[in-house]
This record gives structure tokens, sequence and C-alpha cells, in this order.
């Protein structure tokens, strides 16, 4: 029969495929269901029911495996989903006792991962969230050791960060990391309840301190072979960012991997000594590897890449061995599910792919050659596997993190080779005299002088090619051209004289790219998330405008410096008034930026070269008219607010209207003007809803005769002034006003055109979201 014979056939290329590759995916299946929403929880039963009954017809262990690695994914996931604390627990109290994770201390203030195990509520009619690891902030902190037992009292909020296009999303790597609160320690009689554990790991780093070594030399020794990346500072990771090296010092592939080689080295040399007549297929040598592998690992805590090197350390040496081995492809794919399925949050996670990625392409490169040997083969292998990973790199690295250094495949031609085989087992070879710090540090000091030079290196390489950012529409292109190249390397049977067209065609297609414009009527708003503060951006054909430039916290942290890569260049920013949540960012533009044109009111205290805005001011470019609305001409009123620059933008016959934190009084002022102009009494388009919200702007005269159509709300999740004031939402939601909101949509973005005008959010994208403005929420959320 044609369809038995069919069945026949895809079950033998099953058992010739193996189930490494179905228990993967099960495990990213599981992973990616148990994260979705909760009315989809009861998904993962029902398919692991389907899965349940089709391996019990087969009789199939591996399909068994397939749907407990589903399952067991799902129910992680859904776990760290279902602790996320919820936004009626947030700015709550409760007394939370556990165990300190990890810890980054300053001066000001220690942070910390705390692992929750026991939690009372302050108030008797909150419930204790389900959160079990949260991050939390202690100002003036006693020394902490990580691993002590504390009880304390804690303030909490939804692990949320800024949500603005292409950056860095901060409530994403919270959600990756498994943190599912952030807060602070409240009270002033916190109780440690237990000290800290043995930790051979803290007592080297403690020894470490005690060497005669460089400051550079002991942070980088540490993070080398110790795991300890938290000792690096922010110049060690901006130069290793801006090199491509990032990778070589965190415990990754390349030092587990080390550590596994050496040790099968030693032990396949002890098995020929024992076992002269059969050390050739002794198995113990290959276990004791993977063993070191697992060891070393959790000599670094088990880390999320340390533990992913380990696991895939061991399956390769399984591959490796020969005995009953899988092939590498099942070998890929077995350590792919493993590594999911002990950590069900590592595929959120970048450094995943970038590691099977590379692995893949190293697979690919060496199937069907012989293995190299003398140093001339490992050396031609060397350069080959890094001109062959180099343009995948490049590429994965672009879409992951937006950024390209133009230095590293040649960097790492010479750094990989050297901190692995140099650097790091000096390195090692140093711990095991550290009971002797006088020879430990003679051991080291190499390792200390190689340091200095590489980093001398790695700078000299930084300022000649320095870290690129393309723009954010030109990634897909060339990490699309950089993709295309390494497969043209590759792939066999491509013959030289199609890769010699091919990539200078690849490089001309990708230079000649030019950036979309915008259309000749076309005004796009940006309403930035920048917290308890307002940064708007407006970009017409001929024009870019910034209005604000977002607060300073005390930190000294500007939302303004994430916003853009360095060297953007704006014709104008206005600074409506000098209030810090409004002017705080003024730095990060003038050190990071190009602006050709400040505006500010007078008597304000920034002390910039700026022009006044004044009522009755503005200018004219192209079709669009930017024209000041207040404060009145040569007036400057005590009250800072009332010196906001109000700033109206009328392109056609769509007007946008931004009036920073001026008050009732003067949006009476202005009304009037507003109505005067060539539109009348027209609706607005897009209204920045004055000073976030307050119930002290806003009027009804101004919402009457204004009625507009969209209205932004920029203000902070959980601000203490109650921003937006409920009766303001309801008076714009009353005068057929949409409402949005940044500390709930993120960034808010409107492109208006003759013709149409489009709203989208940040943090959500899509338009099937409930009305926000229901009793007891108005002001809370957003319009559907």
């Amino acid at each position: 029969m044609p369809g038995i014979e069919a069945k026949r056939r895809t079950w033998a290329w099953v058992r010739r495929a193996g189930w490494a590759m179905p228990l993967a995916l099960a495990a990213l299946v599981g992973q990616r269901i148990g994260g979705a929403e909760a009315s989809l929880w009861g998904v993962p039963w029902a398919m692991a029911g389907v899965g349940l009954v089709l391996a019990l017809w087969r009789r199939s262990l591996w399909a068994g495996l397939a749907t407990l690695a589903f399952l067991v994914c799902a129910h992680d996931v859904g776990q760290q989903r279902h602790g996320v604390l919820p936004p009626s627990l947030a700015g709550h109290e409760f007394v939370l006792t556990g165990r300190i994770l990890s810890l980054d201390a300053d001066q000001r203030r220690s942070r910390f991962l705390f692992d929750i195990d026991g939690c009372r509520p302050t108030e008797p009619d909150d419930a204790c969230p389900a959160a079990t690891r949260v991050r939390l902030s202690w100002y003036g902190a006693p020394e902490l050791q990580p691993g002590e037992r504390w009880s304390f009292n804690t303030r909490l909020r939804e692990p949320l960060g800024f949500a603005n296009p292409d950056t860095f999303d901060y409530g994403a790597w919270l959600w990756r990391e498994g943190i599912q609160a952030l807060g602070y320690v409240r009270d002033e009689s916190p109780r440690r309840l237990a000290g800290a554990a043995f930790s051979l790991r803290r007592l080297a780093l403690g020894q470490l301190e005690e060497m005669a070594l460089s400051p550079r030399g002991k942070r980088w020794l540490a993070a080398l072979t110790l795991g300890a990346g938290e000792r690096l500072d922010d110049d060690d990771w901006r130069l290793l960012n801006a090199t491509g090296t990032t990778h070589l010092m965190v415990i990754s592939g390349l030092h587990v991997g080390l550590v596994a080689t050496l040790v099968l080295w030693l032990l396949r040399r002890l098995s020929r000594w024992f076992q002269p007549l059969s050390w050739r297929m002794t198995v113990w040598p290959w276990i004791g590897a993977g063993a070191a592998a697992f060891a070393y690992a959790g000599l670094a805590g088990f880390e999320p890449p340390a533990t992913r090197a380990a696991i895939m350390t061991a399956v390769g040496l399984w591959a490796a061995s020969g005995r009953h081995a899988p092939g590498w492809w099942q070998a890929w794919w077995l350590a792919l599910g493993l590594t999911v399925i002990s950590d069900p949050l590592a595929p959120w996670r970048p450094g995943l792919w970038l590691s099977f990625l590379a692995v893949a392409v190293l697979i690919v490169a060496w199937s069907g050659r012989p293995r190299p040997t003398g140093w001339r083969g490992w050396g031609i292998a060397l350069l080959r596997s890094q001109w062959l990973l180099a343009p995948f790199m490049a590429a994965a690295v672009l879409l992951a993190f937006g950024r390209l250094s133009p230095v590293a495949p040649l960097v790492n031609l010479f750094a990989v080779p050297l901190v692995g085989s140099v650097m790091v087992p000096l390195g090692f070879v140093g711990w095991l005299f550290s009971g002797w710090p006088a020879v430990a540090s003679g051991i080291w000091w190499p390792f200390d002088q190689l340091a200095t030079a590489l980093a001398a290196v790695l700078a000299g390489a930084a300022d000649s090619w320095p870290l690129w950012s393309p723009a954010p529409w030109w990634r897909w292109p060339i990490a699309s051209a950089l993709t295309l190249w390494g497969l043209l390397w590759l792939l066999p049977g491509v013959e030289r004289s199609t890769r010699a067209w091919a990539c200078p065609s690849l490089l001309i297609l990708v230079a000649l790219l030019r950036a979309p414009g915008l259309e000749r009527n076309q005004l796009v708003v940006t309403v930035y998330d920048v917290g308890q503060g307002q940064l708007v951006e407006l970009e017409t054909r001929e024009r870019r405008v910034l209005i604000d430039t977002g607060p300073r916290f005390g930190s000294g942290f500007m939302p303004a410096s994430l916003l853009w890569p360095p060297g953007q260049r704006f014709d104008d920013v206005v600074v409506t008034h000098s209030d810090t949540d409004h002017s705080g960012g003024v730095a990060a533009l003038r050190r990071e930026h190009r602006v050709e044109r400040w505006w500010a009111p007078r008597g304000n205290e920034l002390g910039l070269p700026s022009r006044p805005c004044e009522a009755g001011g503005g200018w004219q470019e192209g079709e669009a008219s930017w024209r000041f609305l207040s404060p009145p001409a040569g007036d400057v009123a005590a009250n800072a607010n009332d010196r906001s620059c109000v700033l109206l933008v009328t392109l056609g016959t769509r007007r946008v209207l931004i009036t920073g934190d001026a008050g009732a009084g003067r949006e009476r002022e202005f009304v009037d003007a507003l109505e005067r102009g060539p539109l009348g009494r027209r609706r607005l388009d897009v209204l920045v809803a004055g000073h976030h919200g307050s119930a002290t702007s806003s009027s009804p005269t101004l919402v009457a005769a204004t009625r507009p159509r969209e209205v932004v709300f920029s203000s902070g999740r959980g601000n203490p002034f109650g921003h937006p004031a409920p009766a303001v939402v309801q008076r714009f939601v009353d005068a057929g006003s949409r409402v949005w909101n940044t500390a709930y949509d993120g960034a808010v973005r409107v492109v208006l055109t003759p013709s149409e005008l489009e709203v989208s959010t940040q943090r959500h994208p899509g338009w099937s979201r409930r009305s926000a403005v229901d009793a007891g929420d108005v002001g809370v959320e957003s319009s559907p």
C-alpha cells in the first residue's frame, strides 16, 4: 500500500536522524508556550497528552522523553511568568526572608539578587506575591556577602524598564534572568539570619586581592579563571565590546573546553600507562574530562554561560570519543535540548544562539575534512575557522546588540590563542600555588604583563576602527550581506570566480543603500518613555526637532543617553523649562550629539547658548510651521512651570501641540492665539498633555478648545504624584480623545499624513487591548 510504504519511509528517516532534534524542538516549543499568556496555559497539557498517546502507540522511549522535555520547559517558564509581580501589588511592602545570590556593591548602594523562601505582607489585606527571585537595592547597606540569609522590609515594583524603539530592553533582560520583581530595602533594623556558607570561589577571590598584581591583572584573572565577570569595570566592558572580544572574558566554551582538553590529555596519558594494551578504548578519561567541565562550571557558580558551555563540552566529548557516540549534528541538537531543559529561559538570551551558531558553522566547515596535524596544520585550521566564523558572528551580534566591531575578526585571530593557550593556563597554574602568595604572584607576573599588553593593543585597535552602530534600518541588510558572504565561503562547491565577484557585489549593494526618508507632507511625533519626565522628537522631511531632553536621576543616569547611537544631528532642541525632569538630558545631548540651535525660556538656569522662545516666535521650514504660543514676549514668570515653552507644529491641516508644564492660567492665554490661527477651531491631531497629566494643567478651557484626537501622557509608572490625574484623563475621554500613557505603552509614535493618522506603541504593538478608562481605572492605562 502506498500510504503504508510512505509511513515506513518516514519512520525510517526518523530512526536515522535520531531523536535529539525532536527532543530539542519539544523543549523549545514547551518554553515558548509556557511563556504565553495565562489564557494559553491549558495548551501544554493538551499537547503533552497528544505526545504521550503517540509515545505509547509507537512504544518509543525517545517520544516519551520529548514529551517530558516539553512539559518541564512549559512548567518552568509558566512558573516564571506566574511569579512576576502583578501591577496590583506594585508599591506595596513585604517582609522578605531569603538568601543573597549575587552582589554588586559600591559606596552608595548595594544591589543584589535575592532568593525568597519566606514572605509576610505588612498590610493585613495584602497577599504575598508568588515571586521567588527579586532584585533589590539597599542604600547605605552594611557589608554583604553572597550566600547570606537575611530578613528585611522591602517595597516591590514590577520588573519593567523603559520601552523605546531600537534600545536596550531592560524589562526583557529582567525576564530572561528570571527576575520577577524589583524593589529596595526599607527599614533600618534588618536581621542577618545566617552567614554565607563556605565558598571556594569566594576564598579564591579574597586571596587574589592580596596578590602583588595590577588592578587590571586581578580583574582579568578573576574573570578568566573564576568566572567573576562582575569584577570587570565599565572601562573593561567598553574595551571588550569595542573590539568584539567580550566572549574571552566570561567563562564560555573556550575556557571550559580548554579545561576539559587538558584533563582529557592527562587522563589518557595515565590510561596509556596503566592500560598499555587497551588505553585507546578506555572510556573513563572521557568521563573524567566531562566531569572536569562541570566542576569548572560549578566553580563559576553555574552561571548560564558556564553551564551551557559545560553541557556543550560534555556532549562534544561524547561525540568525539567514538564509543556508541552520536554524529556531530545529533550531538548539536542534543546539547541544545539539554541546555534548554536545564535552563528554559536560555532561548531568550542571545548568548545561547551565538554559541550554537558558532558550533554549527564549525561543524559544516570541518565535515569531511581530515584532522589537522602539527603546528602548521593547527595554525592554518585556526585561520580558516576564524575566517569562516567572522561574518556569521558579526551578523548575529549586529542583530542581537545593534553594534559591529570592524576589528573583531583581526583581533580575535591573535587574542583567542593568546588568551586560551597562554593566559588561561598561566592563571590555572598560579592557582595551584595560591597557598604560597610569593610563588603564585611570580607565576602570575607574565599573566599581568600580557593583560596590560593586550589591553593596550585592544585600545589602539578600538581607537583606529571604533565600534560601529549602524542605523536600525541598515542592520538587516548588513546582516543579510554578511550571512551571504559567509555562505559563499562556507558551502562546498562554490567556484572561486563566483566568490570573487559576489563578495564585492554584496559590499557595493549595501553601501549604495540609502536611508528611507519621510514623504513630503509627513510628520512623525515620538513621545519617548523616559519615566517621570518628557522627551519628544518631531521629524519632517526637512527638520529634526527635540522638545525637552528627559530627566536625570540621582545616580546620574540620563535616559537620553540610551535613545540614539552617538553622533546624531538635531536641527533644534527646545528645552521647555529648567526642571530636571525636562532638562536632565542636556549634558548627554551636548556630549554625544550635534545640536544646531537651542531654544529655552528667558530666566532659565541651564547655561545654554539658547535663543528665547516667545509667543509669536518660531520658524518656517518647507510646508511646516513651528510657532511658539507661550510665554509672552519679554515675560519671565516667577513660577518655572509657567515659563514653559509652548510649541504648535502645523503641517498642512495637521496640528500638534506640546505645552511643557504650563499651568491652566497660561493655557487660557494661548488658547485665544490658537483659535486665531489659520485653522481656527479645528481639532488638534496630537496633544502631549501638559505637566504629565497633572490636575494643574489640561484645563477644561484647553480641552474644549482643542478637542485633540490623540493625547499622550508622558509619565512614570507608579510615580508619587499620581500623574495622570483621573479627572484629567476623563476630561479628554469625554471630549472624544484617545489617551496614551508612556508608563504603560512605552514610547508612543504618531505618523501624520494628509490622509492618515497612525499610532503605534512600543510595549503594545497590537490594537487589541482592553479599555483603560473603566471605573476605578481611569488614567491607569490607555484607550483601546
